[in-house]
């Protein structure tokens, strides 16, 4: 859409406490919990946090997976994008350091991971949260 105002980019965080985090988030910041999806071991898998017209995203801290960066970096960035395919053969071609190759999720979305140039962690991807709702 053209007039779809909603972000279309997400700060993500890792927290070793990550319940806590989302408490203190919400009294200190003034940000509003608008889903949590319980991960093991009674972790947080994943959280969307509003705050005005834009979300983070959020989760605990997980044990080391190679084919996983995200659970145990403690921060980097989502971005929406409509067409996963040609994004990620663009950030390919670009030499883009490819560190979960892009793939369908069990939760609809077709996303990969990179490294930027100095080693920032990388999303992109169809999951497109609505924080506005």
């Amino acid at each position: 859409m053209a007039d779809d105002m909603r972000p279309n980019m997400f700060p993500s965080l890792r927290y070793k406490d990550a319940h806590g985090a989302i408490s203190w988030l919400e009294r200190a910041f003034g940000f509003t919990r608008h889903a949590v999806y319980p991960g093991p071991d009674g972790t947080v898998g994943h959280a969307e946090l509003k705050f005005g017209r834009g979300a983070i995203m959020l989760g605990s801290l997980g044990q080391p997976d190679p084919a996983n960066p995200w659970l145990t970096a403690t921060q980097g960035v989502y971005v929406y994008v409509a067409d996963a395919d040609a994004h990620y053969a663009r950030a390919k071609a670009a030499g883009a350091e490819i560190i979960r190759e892009l793939a369908d999720t069990p939760y609809g979305s077709r996303e990969y991971s990179a490294r930027d140039v100095e080693g920032n962690l990388w999303s992109f991807g169809t999951y497109h949260p609505e924080p506005s709702r």
